[in-house]
Formats: structure tokens, C-alpha cells, sequence
């Protein structure tokens, strides 16, 4: 009777909401620096607490009894609840290079700390000195295309007219530039037959398409 009476006991505690736990953790994101970035932590029933941390440091806290309490303008939560199951949402504004790393939800259970992974990119300047060029018959040049202050180094890659270029007819260094940003510089060596444009590709994950700048190559055959 006296492990009936445990097991009581025990069913009690977890009714009171003893043993909630984390349904769904957050997950990893890859955003560009100024914009958003959102995760959202889901807990059982009965949950108390919630305890955001962002590279170990609590920055948003969500209690069952007084719900968000946001202590910087930087850091704000959303909450849903679905049937039994409560979402917060961890909304982090204007993000910066800085904010890389681990995001964490805790709910002060032992080993029940989930986190993912933010990625802050940065989209730098993309540039070629000459927006038009005249070429001679057989004459080959070079055209050189600078990447400044990205995170990470960009890819580059370079089309003629609508084609993409093989990889290589073109070098592309890469240097470290300020406050942990990237450079690159892409050159294209080429020996033009007719006028054609040129367009220089420079893209990172977070970029929903690649940045780019074009040249023209007027052919001269006089």
C-alpha cells in the first residue's frame, strides 16, 4: 500500500503541472543585421516559467501569472496559446553582427534548456569603377569587381549577357576588412567579340537574391 500511495502521490504532483516540459525548441536563424530575427520556444501544460538567454545572458522572461516581462527595447515576445500547449516568441529587433551565437529558452528544469544558433550577416557594397568600357578587336581585359564590409566573405560570380561564367575565366581574393566585416575583389579576364554586358554576382545565405552590378562592353572594330 505504501507504493500505492507513492504513486498517488506522484500523479498529484505532476496534475499540479510538476513535470511540464519543452514540446518544441527553437530553431536556428540566418538574418540580415537591421532586421528581425524570431524564435519560438512551445511548453506543456502547466508550465511556470520561461527565461530567454542570448549568449548565456537573460535578456526576456515570461512568467505563467504575469506573462512577458521585457526589460529592453531590443528584446519583445509574443505569446500564443493552442489548446494545451503555450508558444513565446522571442522577437530580436535591429540585429547586429554581435548578436551571433547561441539562443536559449529555459524553463528551470534540469537539463531541459533548448537553444539554436542566430546568424547576423551583414550585406556590404558591391562595385566596378567603370560602368562602360570600349574594347579594341583582340584586345583582352580585365575588369576588376570589389565586395566591401560583408559577413561573412561573399561568393562571387560573374555572367556574360544572361550566362554564367566558368569559374575559371575569373580569381577572387578575399581579405579581412573592419569590425570583423570581409572583403573580396573577383577579376575577370576576358578578350570581348562583341558589345555584351557583364554582370559581377556577390550573395550570402541570408540575401534572398544575389547582389549585383553590371558593366557594359562596347566593341569597337573600326
Amino acid at each position: 500500500s505504501v507504493y500505492v500511495y507513492l504513486w498517488t502521490d506522484f500523479g498529484s504532483l505532476t496534475g499540479l503541472g510538476f513535470c511540464y516540459s519543452i514540446t518544441k525548441g527553437p530553431e536556428n536563424a540566418t538574418v540580415l543585421a537591421g532586421s528581425e530575427a524570431r524564435f519560438n520556444c512551445t511548453v506543456s501544460a502547466g508550465w511556470k516559467v520561461i527565461i530567454w538567454l542570448s549568449k548565456g545572458s537573460p535578456v526576456l522572461t515570461v512568467t505563467s501569472s504575469q506573462g512577458s516581462l521585457e526589460t529592453t527595447e531590443r528584446f519583445t515576445s509574443r505569446n500564443y496559446t493552442s489548446g494545451e500547449q503555450f508558444t513565446s516568441e522571442l522577437i530580436i529587433h535591429n540585429t547586429q553582427l554581435s548578436d551571433s551565437g547561441r539562443v536559449e529558452c529555459s524553463i528551470q528544469q534540469p537539463s531541459d534548456n533548448n537553444f539554436a544558433f542566430l546568424s547576423v550577416q551583414v550585406n556590404g557594397s558591391l562595385l566596378i569603377k567603370n560602368s562602360t568600357l570600349t574594347v579594341k578587336e583582340n584586345q583582352t581585359i580585365e575588369i576588376v569587381c570589389e565586395a566591401l564590409g560583408w559577413a561573412p566573405a561573399p561568393d562571387m560570380a560573374w555572367m556574360r549577357n544572361d550566362s554564367l561564367v566558368d569559374k575559371w575565366s575569373y580569381v577572387t581574393q578575399q581579405s579581412p576588412g573592419s569590425h570583423g566585416l570581409h572583403n573580396a575583389l573577383s577579376t575577370l579576364t576576358l578578350t570581348p567579340r562583341d558589345t555584351e554586358v557583364l554582370t559581377c554576382l556577390a550573395d550570402i545565405e541570408a540575401l534572398p537574391s544575389p547582389q549585383n552590378v553590371t558593366v557594359t562592353l562596347i566593341f569597337d572594330n573600326s
